[in-house]
């Protein structure tokens, strides 16, 4: 009976608040073009973020056998493919086998030289996709063992043609032609230098690979029977057969892993500025209900008097509001969808974004949800006030619900509203801790913005009275009923925030590696220097560098298997797993590091001959759970080793000097082939001295052509440029919040412009000049943009040292030059939108204006 009832009761009413909503859209869009543009910034910036990871997930997915390079791929360090492996490999399919390793390439002449990534493939690569040269296809198998293919950046830094001469170790090459496409170049990770490929036979003329050189091996196969229960059952077969051969094992599945993780870390990251985006949209979704129910006090107030319910009232606006909601996400949803078909243009090259342009309908979904809850939440509280404000008010023109709360009910409407929105953030966030901790910053920056909005108007209540009656003008309107300050404070405030916060840390971030590291960093890393060479390539460096500081340790690769028993990749750690990803650098010492300091425990005897130990880095140790006493096992050479950690120790990453995970006692690679990695310091440390550099690059190379050199200064510049990239990437989501700002900005001094056409009209009545009220409008702006600009400043400045100093653990910088552009920023963006409403309502006539007084 009860539900009868209330359909009885409900839903004839719905459906006249809904006719009635229909009849007064009849009128067009007119007011609400802000709240349909928020909505649709935000929803857009959402929807292309995740359709744009979605396609590139569906791109690696897609693509995974030419990514990497075959169906399962198995990848060793310093030591050829185990002849089992590749002999069952071969029994599923065709095989081809390739080595990676990093060189120097130089002109015969010795004039030049630079740090190049060589691969030599068999005759069987590429397996799956095309490896293409500027004349098509390349086929590297059939090319005589003299003969390299080389990227177009190394071409052109040496100026080279078809057929010029290279110095690739001790070996000279004739270069055949460009590579343009090496279908398999994003399995293989992270590069410093330009590819140059090239066969077998020419990697073993070069004499590059000698026993301790740092290479890596991959095995890759074409399955006969490609279905994914075969290609289960042969990784199943090689995980049982060869647990213990410290080889990397991949299929088509995972052909990316860090690429993907890396993709879906940052779209989530994008996601949650958009989300930014369109909260700050939804104050102004805010003001523009507000300014449109403002013009609707008649309507309202008729309809209160004529016996309309409260909640009749709601219904017919609310249904209005989601309508015109939907209008803006569909908008939005629009550039969102179409985001992947523009991101494959401008990344095809660089990043597998699928081919064919698919509709991701669960990210457009996701961001309509988003679009529409936050339309909702946003409208409630006004729609609460205006059906709350009693009929003869509304008639007096007083405003709605002066000093009054909205009813519990919109109370619980509004907050359930609020938590369906930080549950979709947080549900869907890899990172949910991240997720909650930039939720609460969210609240916490709205609530602090309402703060300065009060203290703003109550210092403009309280200060001294001034002589000139614009400015006393200007000092009123900050603080008396209905003023914009709390609207100007809070849409401008938490974008601007947000701009400065990602400045200051990409200023920190491009200060630690190109202001603070040069000072204390290595000048040159040396690789693979061969034990029957180290003392002489000493006396070289000596000879060649005779300011500088050589610092020279051994040097392996190895992979953690096993901590404390249990395998490596059923090991559950929140952080430092990356550890626990492929190979590691490792070492050993007799004595404890230069650079080093025992946190836990004690260094071994400088003659211990008993149990392997391993000194652990303190920070990674923590991360991982692991304490003196705790045992792993590493993988070494395709050896088994078990160590017990002997102490933790503290290690500083950022200052590139020599530093390693885990140094390991002396006596437990007793006999084992292994490399030296070696360090230049020179006075200035990496500053940029290129004739100074380039001359002991010249040296060097040519009087050791086996030994790999990087410069620092190459190093930061790579890592700059990739940090501009990602900043470039950051600022453009961002730039969507600073639009929305700027949108909620205009729409709350659009909604405030009724005031101030009374205001205008009164004071021109009473003899006030248009230069009076132009200049108390333009000082009211100014203040309420330069309060906006410093706690932008304030609580920007604030998130990014957090995050630099707590996160990234780095030092922070202040950047004048951000604070200055803000405050300027700030100054135009709030003066020129403001005088832009207002000077059109200086030429409102009196009279009409007058009689509604």
């Amino acid at each position: 009976m009860k539900a009868d009832r209330f359909a009885t009761a409900f839903v004839p009413g719905l459906v006249l608040a809904f006719s009635f909503a229909l009849r007064e859209m009849r009128g067009g869009l007119g007011g609400f073009y802000i709240l349909i543009a928020c909505i649709a910034l935000g929803v857009a910036a959402i929807a292309g973020v995740n359709s744009v990871a979605a396609s590139i997930a569906q791109g690696i997915a897609g693509e995974g056998q030419s990514i990497l390079g075959g169906d399962v791929a198995l990848g060793t360090q310093q030591q050829a493919i185990p002849a089992g492996p590749v002999a069952l490999l071969k029994a599923k399919g065709v095989t081809s086998q390739s080595t990676s390793l990093r060189g120097m390439a130089r002109l015969p002449d010795g004039s030049d030289q630079t740090l190049v990534e060589i691969k030599a493939v068999d005759e069987a690569y590429p397996l799956y996709g095309e490896l293409r040269g500027v004349d098509g296809r390349v086929r590297l198998g059939g090319a005589g063992p003299a003969m390299i293919w080389a990227d177009p950046l190394l071409i052109e830094r040496f100026g080279l043609v078809a057929g010029s001469k290279i110095m690739i170790g001790a070996a000279s090459f004739s270069l055949m032609g460009a590579i343009l496409v090496e279908p398999d170049r994003l399995s293989d990770g992270a590069v410093l230098g330009p590819r140059v490929l090239m066969n077998h036979a020419g990697l073993e003329r070069s004499g590059l690979v000698r026993p301790g050189s740092l290479f890596s091996t991959k095995a890759v196969v074409r399955l006969n029977d490609p279905s994914p229960q075969a290609l289960a059952a042969l990784l199943a077969e090689l995980k049982n057969k060869f647990p213990d051969d410290g080889m990397r094992v991949q299929s088509r599945s995972n052909a990316a892993p860090a690429l993907s993780r890396n993709i879906e870390r940052f779209s989530q990251f994008l996601t949650l500025v958009g989300l930014t985006a369109l909260v700050v949209g939804g104050v102004g979704v805010g003001n523009s209900v507000r300014a449109f129910l403002d013009s609707k006090r008649g309507v309202i107030a008729t309809l209160k008097s004529l016996g309309a319910p409260a909640n009749f009232i709601f219904q017919v606006y609310i249904i209005q509001i989601l309508m015109l909601a939907v209008i803006g996400i569909a908008g939005g949803l629009v550039p969102g969808a179409a985001m992947p078909w523009l991101a494959g243009q401008m990344l095809g090259g660089l990043l597998p974004v699928a081919a064919a342009h698919t509709i991701h309908w669960q990210a457009l979904g996701l961001a309509a949800l988003y679009g529409l809850l936050t339309a909702f939440v946003f409208a409630m509280w006004p729609l609460a006030l205006a059906q709350e404000t009693p009929a003869a008010s509304l008639f007096r023109s007083m405003g709605f619900a002066p000093g009054k709360l909205p009813a519990p009910v919109y109370w619980a409407m509004g907050l359930t509203g609020l938590g369906a929105l930080a549950g979709l953030a947080i549900h869907f966030s890899q990172e949910r801790q991240v997720a909650m901790v930039f939720l609460a910053a969210m609240v916490l920056a709205f609530a602090a913005l309402r703060v300065v909005a009060f203290c703003f108007e109550w210092l403009a209540r309280h200060a001294p009275r001034f002589g000139s009656s614009g400015m006393r003008m200007a000092v009123a309107n900050i603080h008396r009923p209905g003023s914009l300050t709390s609207s100007v404070v809070l849409s401008l405030g938490l974008g601007l925030a947000l701009i400065v916060a990602l400045a200051q840390i990409d200023g920190s971030l491009r200060n630690q590696i190109t202001g603070s590291l040069p000072k204390q960093a290595p000048s040159f890393f040396f690789l693979d220097v061969q034990s029957s060479e180290i003392e002489a390539f000493r006396d070289k460096l000596g000879e060649v560098a005779a300011e500088g500081n050589v610092n020279a340790v051994p040097m392996m690769r190895g992979r953690i298997t096993h901590l404390k028993g249990i395998a490596a990749a059923d090991y559950k750690a929140t952080e430092g797993s990356w550890v626990l990803r492929g190979d590691r650098g490792i070492t050993y010492s007799a004595e404890i590091p230069a650079n080093a300091r025992i946190a836990a425990g004690a260094w071994w005897s400088k003659d211990h001959a008993g149990e392997p130990l391993v000194s652990f880095s303190q920070e990674e140790a923590n991360e991982l759970g692991l304490g003196v006493g705790d045992s792993l096992i590493v993988n070494v050479l395709g050896k088994s080793i078990t160590a017990r950690i002997a102490n933790l120790r503290t290690v500083e990453w950022e200052n590139m000097s020599i530093n390693f995970v885990m140094v390991f006692s002396p006596n437990t690679f007793a006999g084992a082939p292994h490399s030296w990695l070696a360090t230049l310091s020179l006075p200035g440390g990496a500053s940029q001295n290129t004739v100074r550099d380039n001359a002991i690059m010249r040296q060097l190379t040519t009087g050791f052509p086996g030994i790999t050199t990087v410069r620092v200064r190459d190093a930061i510049d790579t890592i700059n440029k990739l940090i501009g990239q990602l900043a470039t990437a950051i600022r453009a989501v961002s730039a969507v919040a600073l639009a929305a700002s700027l949108l909620v900005l205009s729409g709350a001094l659009a909604a405030g412009n009724r005031a101030r056409t009374h205001d205008s009209v009164v004071l021109k009545t009473l003899g006030a000049s248009r230069g009076t009220i132009i200049g108390s409008f333009v000082a009211e702006y100014a203040l309420l943009g330069l309060a906006t600009a410093l706690f932008a400043l304030a609580a920007g400045t604030a998130a990014a040292w957090f995050v630099v100093t707590q996160i990234m653990e780095f030092t922070a910088v202040f950047d004048p030059l951000t604070a200055v552009l803000v405050i300027i920023g700030a100054l135009i963006v709030t003066i020129g939108l403001g005088l832009a409403g207002t000077w059109r309502i200086l030429g409102q006539k009196a009279g009409p204006v007058l009689r509604e007084l």
